[in-house]
């Protein structure tokens, strides 16, 4: 069994395809995690400034790696899509977005763009084409 499966709870043989994707996926997102959070420790333990430089990249290195394994579970995953789509770059507290959800009220600052003026190549013009 390959190192990627051992994670699997169910038999090999009754998983489709795209859920052994998204499970690689996922594992690879966790230690992609993991390897930020062991490069921060690192980064506050070193005593060498050069050495903290050093170890400052290669966690922002693992930044960049969780964020394309999120962006490609984002698209092929539409459920995971919708909620990274209501919590991610939004301003309102964490923690309240799924109760203001449930009560109705717009969700990932809906109101706040509806009541935003649309900017167009016109308006840019002063209104002219």
């Amino acid at each position: 069994m390959a190192a990627s499966s051992a994670g699997f709870h169910e038999a090999d043989d009754r998983l489709r395809p795209e859920t052994k994707d998204l499970h690689r996926a996922l594992v690879s997102l966790q230690e992609e995690l993991e390897a930020i959070d062991w490069y921060q420790q690192r980064i506050d333990a070193a005593q060498d400034a050069e050495l903290r430089a050093i170890l400052a990249h290669n966690r922002d290195e693992e930044m960049e790696h969780a964020s394309m394994l999120l962006e490609w579970i984002r698209r092929k995953n539409a459920t995971f899509a919708g909620h990274l789509r209501e919590y991610l770059f939004s301003e309102a507290p964490i923690g309240t977005r799924e109760e203001a959800a449930a009560d109705g009220a717009p969700a990932n600052g809906a109101a706040a763009a509806a009541q935003t003026p649309r900017v167009t190549i016109g308006s840019l013009r002063g209104g002219r084409r």
